[in-house]
């Protein structure tokens, strides 16, 4: 299994790559590859300054070794010897009108525990219904392509309670799906793998719908407040952060996560009844988007 993750997950990265740079336009991906010192390593793909795209990484990376005692204790499995590998990507677009999208699918072992995890989120700044429906309408058609293993209902629901900053009381963006821990049988095999190119067809065309919309100064500092919100995310909650930070995983592929320009406002509080209101009033609350009509 471990094998045949590798190639897959290689492609994908591959696939998604190529994909992103014809919907961009104007900039292609950088490679680095790197070694983790306790084994294994990766390649890491970065875009900056595209026509899109101001900055987004799309990672593989397959690792290996052991744990720390502490952190072991804290993953299913036994022991401390482990392995993982997968792809994870995040994209910052320039527009505030094009989404920032969150995108990852592993495979880790632990001892004699195995098991796959994996979504995707959908962060917009002025979100679109259609844009919405869209993409959670793509994950749920994924997920019901495989009855029994992927519990739409239930990924949407955990990715609704994962993506949620507590010290906010917020919801990072509009959801997904988000799982983890499932047995790596060849029925979850299946769906990851179905799952996991269902990216592209989910996000791409909302790329190419907002891509050219026109946006002002004053949109684009609220999409550089909101871009906070992410980092405090992922330096806070997120357990990709976490797992790459605690096993000697390279520091730059970790954090190319976080987007490139954000600001900081204190005590922040839009105008009631604006655009800017409705994204923390309406879109961040959790609702039934795939069942909406757009």
């Amino acid at each position: 299994m471990h094998a045949a993750a590798v190639e897959f997950f290689r492609g994908l990265q591959d696939r998604i790559c190529a994909g992103l740079e014809q919907a961009d336009g104007a900039a292609r991906f950088r490679e680095d590859t790197w070694e983790r010192p306790g084994g294994g390593g990766g390649r890491t793909r970065v875009i900056e300054g595209g026509g899109v795209f101001e900055k987004g990484g799309v990672n593989f990376s397959e690792v290996f070794g052991e744990l720390s005692p502490e952190f072991a204790r804290q993953m299913p499995g036994d022991g401390l010897t482990f392995t993982a590998t997968g792809v994870s990507l995040v994209l910052h677009p320039r527009s505030p009108h094009v989404p920032t999208v969150h995108m990852n699918f592993r495979y880790l072992t632990h001892g004699a525990k195995t098991w796959f995890g994996g979504g995707a989120d959908l962060t917009p700044y002025y979100p679109v219904l259609e844009d919405v429906v869209h993409f959670h309408r793509t994950w749920k058609a994924a997920c019901d392509r495989h009855p029994g293993v992927a519990d739409h209902a239930k990924m949407k629901h955990d990715c609704d309670e994962y993506f949620f900053l507590k010290h906010r009381r917020e919801a990072r963006g509009v959801g997904g799906v988000f799982f983890d821990y499932l047995p790596a049988a060849p029925a979850g095999w299946a769906f990851v793998r179905d799952a996991a190119d269902a990216f592209l067809p989910s996000y791409l065309p909302v790329v190419e719908r907002r891509k050219a919309a026109p946006w002002t100064a004053d949109e684009r500092a609220f999409q550089e407040y909101r871009r906070g919100r992410y980092v405090e995310f992922n330096l806070v909650y997120d357990r990709g952060t976490t797992f790459g930070l605690k096993t000697d995983g390279r520091t730059e592929s970790i954090l190319m996560s976080l987007p490139p320009v954000v600001r900081y406002v204190y005590d922040y509080r839009p105008a009631p009844g604006t655009p800017e209101a409705a994204l923390t009033d309406y879109w961040l609350q959790p609702k039934d988007w795939a069942g909406m009509t757009a």
